[in-house]
């Protein structure tokens, strides 16, 4: 079975329909959708409306830390920026479109495989896996032979030996990377609305269980379009002008 693997879609509709023309292409089976739906982008209601409809043909789907604060609303202690765009977002959308966010589970398993936005350790803590000890903290929390995540917005793969030691390297497109059985592995997908790695263009993985492998893939879309609607709702500018950087 193939799963393609979408996380951080940030409520960017340009960036999620370039990914799902790519993944058409793929083969795919099912899908798995690793959190924050929403928050930054311009279409949180677009993008729960087709997200909802994946889920329904049986995606998998967990819950990210920006779909929890829809539902919850905006912290006081949270500094302005993502406030006003938790507040904004939660104009954007209907009672069903926040009662499915609230309803999202923070982690799912399938056979050997985990699901969860941020980490295995603390799923609701939303801690961040940024290093190697990160990952080792996660992984030694499960015993799924591999995690797949978001959170962090790059893409990245980890894996624990059966020493305890763990290594680390950043994919290359397009190129398979077999998941050893003898291993544990973490696999960071990177994000589809959002890229922070310096490359604008979305960025999703492929999990072939049947060859053992993962693969990711950047897919360019329209993020001038995407910016546009930022800033035309009058969301704060620095969130528009990082999708032309990846930043």
């Amino acid at each position: 079975m193939r799963t393609a693997i979408l996380s951080d879609l940030h409520a960017n509709r340009e960036a999620l329909e370039a990914v799902l023309e790519h993944v058409a292409a793929q083969g795919i089976d099912r899908f798995a959708l690793l959190g924050d739906l929403v928050g930054y982008g311009a279409d949180p209601a677009w993008v729960l409306d087709r997200v909802r409809t994946l889920v329904e043909a049986g995606a998998i789907a967990v819950q990210g830390n920006h779909d929890l604060a829809i539902v919850r609303g905006a912290n006081p202690d949270m500094r302005p920026e993502p406030r006003q765009v938790i507040d904004w977002t939660r104009g954007q959308l209907d009672a069903a479109q926040i009662a499915f966010l609230a309803a999202l589970p923070l982690t799912q398993r399938r056979a050997d495989c985990l699901f969860v936005h941020a980490n295995a350790w603390d799923p609701g803590d939303w801690g961040y896996v940024l290093e190697s000890r990160d990952a080792v903290r996660s992984l030694q929390a499960t015993n799924a032979h591999a995690t797949f995540c978001g959170h962090v917005h790059e893409a990245r793969l980890y894996h624990l030996a059966s020493t305890g030691k763990a290594a680390d390297f950043v994919p290359t497109p397009g190129v398979a990377v077999p998941l050893l059985p003898l291993r544990q592995w973490l696999v960071i997908a990177g994000s589809v609305g959002q890229p922070r790695d310096g490359d604008p263009a979305a960025c999703y993985a492929v999990h072939d269980d049947e060859a053992g492998s993962v693969t990711w893939w950047r897919v360019p879309y329209d993020h001038e379009s995407a910016a546009a609607k930022i800033r035309a709702a009058g969301l704060p500018p620095a969130l528009a002008e990082r999708l032309a950087h990846g930043y």
